[in-house]
């Protein structure tokens, strides 16, 4: 594998990274509510002309989720058209992780630092996980989930480092956990860039899927995920 096209915009960051023989170019900026309109131009500057193959692009990554309810689904459509149009298979990357690879990529955080990611939702909750690194690469420990920040708990114990802007909860979080806090990294966002490396993982491993698999994936509870087919309320 030596071209991947990645995108991200669960948050009120827009990007796109391309990895082409292990080099990494990448656009972004913060635009709340800009990303449909800055997707494109992102991806026409990054590989301007021809077809994505054409172009050493074997495979599209995206951030799943949880995030912004509208920019997962912008990411969602992009890829989706991108990957039938071009014939490309497709990895979904879980939003959360990708901000813990951020923290590692960054060197914030080190092997077996306990990280909590942790998300404004913007509905009185936050989105949170877990993550600690096994061969460079964020690991899932506990989670994901929602909830406010006053019921946020941990069965996983020991020192906290918390990674992204759910960090402005810091003091509405139960006294048990805050008091485990031991660094904040409010200015970790999640980054197409830091896709690359867990969606390779994934597609090593044979997670990948077809264009007409690429969908958001949303947490509403403490235990599952809840894809967008099981969001819909009956007619």
């Amino acid at each position: 594998m030596t071209g991947i096209l990645a995108i991200e915009t669960a948050t009120d960051t827009c990007s796109v990274a391309v990895s082409i023989d292990g080099q990494i170019r990448e656009r972004y900026e913060i635009a709340p509510r800009q990303h449909n309109q800055l997707i494109f131009s992102m991806l026409e500057e990054l590989l301007p002309g021809g077809t994505l193959k054409e172009q050493g692009i074997e495979l599209i990554a995206y951030g799943c989720g949880p995030g912004s309810f509208t920019g997962l689904r912008i990411a969602a459509s992009a890829v989706q058209g991108l990957a039938y149009s071009c014939g490309l298979p497709a990895v979904a990357v879980p939003t959360l992780a990708v901000l813990a690879q951020n923290a590692w990529r960054r060197g914030e955080v080190s092997a077996n630092d306990n990280v909590l990611c942790i998300l404004d939702a913007r509905i009185n909750e936050v989105y949170s996980a877990v993550y600690q690194y096994e061969d460079e690469l964020a690991l899932l420990r506990e989670g994901p989930r929602a909830c406010a920040p006053a019921d946020l708990a941990l069965a996983k114990s020991g020192p906290l480092t918390v990674v992204g802007d759910g960090c402005r909860f810091l003091e509405q979080f139960p006294e048990a956990l805050r008091v485990r806090v031991v660094a904040t990294l409010i200015d970790i966002v999640p980054m197409a860039r830091d896709i690359i490396p867990l969606a390779l993982a994934k597609f090593q491993n044979g997670e990948i899927q077809s264009p007409w698999q690429v969908q958001p994936v949303y947490v509403r509870d403490e235990i599952s995920w809840k894809k967008l087919a099981q969001q819909r309320k009956p007619a």
